[in-house]
C-alpha cells in the first residue's frame, strides 16, 4: 500500500456490473478534482480471442478447463508488478482489450485483440483498477496486498448470469450457446479465484433482484435497479456513520452487523456517500482500518 500513490480496485466477475460502479467512481473523482490513472483488468489477459479459442480447444482435448477467471489465461505477475510500480513511483503502463467492433474500429484492429501498451498519464493522484482480479491471491502472487481500497461488486449468481448472457449476446455478438458454455467451463476458476476475493474486500455491493430470476438462461431482460435491493457489507473499516447513511438513504435498514440494505435505485448515491470520505482519507495518507 502507498500513502503517496493510492490504488483503488473494483473487482467482480464478468457480467457483475463493475462498469456501472466505475461510472460512480468517475463522478466521485470529478467532484474531488482528482486525476486518476485507469487500468482495465482485461489488459492482463494472456491471449487474444483467437488464441484463447485455440487454448480452449486444446484444454478440452486434454480433459481440462481454461477460462478468463483463472491464472492460465491471465498474467497475475504482471498485474502485481503494475500495482507495485504505481504504488512506488506513480507510473506504469496500460492497454485495452477490444471486445467489440465499435471498440476496435478506432484502432484499425479487429475485436478480441489488444491495443499497444502505453504509459499511464503523468502526475496522477491515484490508480483506479476495474476488472476480475483486483483482490487476487495465489500461491505465487498477492495482488490484494498492494490495494488501498478494494470494492467488490457481487450480484447474486443468477443475476450475474443474466447480465452476462444478455451483454455478451447483444453487445459482444457472441452466440447464446457460446456464453452458456463459457459459464459452465469457468465454474472451477470462478469458485477458486473469483469468489475468494470477496472475503478480502473493504466493501461489497451485492445486488439482489426482487423479481423472479429462477431460470437465468431463459431471461429476456435484466432486472432494473428499482427491481432490486443492494446489500452493502463493510469489512475492517472504522468510522462508517450508519445513522447518517440510514437518514440519507430512505428505505434502507441494517440487516446484520456492518451490513446495510438499500433500495437498488439509491446505489449511486450510496456509493458517493460511502466512498467519497474513504478516498479523502486515502489522499490524507491514512490507512483504511
Amino acid at each position: 500500500m502507498s500513502a503517496k500513490y493510492p490504488i483503488i480496485a473494483v473487482t467482480g466477475s464478468s457480467g457483475a456490473g463493475t462498469t456501472t460502479t466505475s461510472q460512480a467512481f468517475r463522478k466521485i473523482f470529478q467532484q474531488l478534482k482528482l486525476n486518476a490513472a485507469r487500468i482495465e483488468g482485461d489488459a492482463y489477459h494472456r491471449y487474444t480471442r483467437p488464441e484463447m479459442d485455440a487454448e480452449i480447444r486444446k484444454a478440452r482435448e486434454q480433459g481440462r478447463h481454461i477460462s478468463y477467471f483463472g491464472p492460465e489465461a491471465n498474467d497475475f505477475a504482471l498485474l502485481e508488478s503494475s500495482f507495485v510500480e504505481y504504488g512506488a513511483t506513480g507510473t506504469g503502463r496500460t492497454r485495452k482489450y477490444l471486445h467489440t467492433y465499435d471498440e476496435a474500429v478506432p484502432y484499425n484492429q479487429i475485436p478480441g485483440t489488444f491495443t499497444p501498451w502505453q504509459p499511464l498519464p503523468e502526475s496522477t493522484d491515484l490508480l483506479f483498477y476495474e476488472g476480475l482480479h483486483g483482490g487476487i491471491v495465489t500461491a505465487q502472487h498477492n495482488v490484494v496486498q498492494h490495494v488501498d481500497l478494494l470494492v467488490g461488486v457481487v450480484p447474486i449468481v443468477n443475476l450475474e448470469w443474466i447480465q452476462k448472457l444478455i451483454r455478451d449476446t447483444v453487445e459482444r455478438e457472441h452466440s447464446r450457446e457460446a456464453v452458456i458454455d463459457s459459464v459452465v467451463r469457468s465454474m472451477d476458476d470462478y469458485i477458486n479465484y473469483i469468489t475468494p476475493q470477496f472475503s478480502r474486500t473493504h466493501i461489497n455491493f451485492q445486488r439482489v433482484p426482487t423479481v423472479d430470476t429462477s431460470d437465468p438462461f431463459s431471461a429476456k431482460s435484466i432486472p432494473t435497479m428499482d427491481e432490486s435491493l443492494v446489500v452493502i457489507h463493510f469489512r475492517g473499516l472504522t468510522g462508517i456513520d450508519f445513522p447518517y447513511l440510514l437518514t440519507m438513504l430512505h428505505g434502507s435498514y441494517i440487516s446484520q452487523t456492518n451490513t446495510l440494505v438499500i433500495p437498488g435505485g439509491k446505489v449511486g448515491l450510496a456509493m458517493e456517500l460511502i466512498i467519497t470520505p474513504l478516498i479523502q482519507r486515502l489522499r490524507e495518507g491514512r490507512i483504511l482500518e
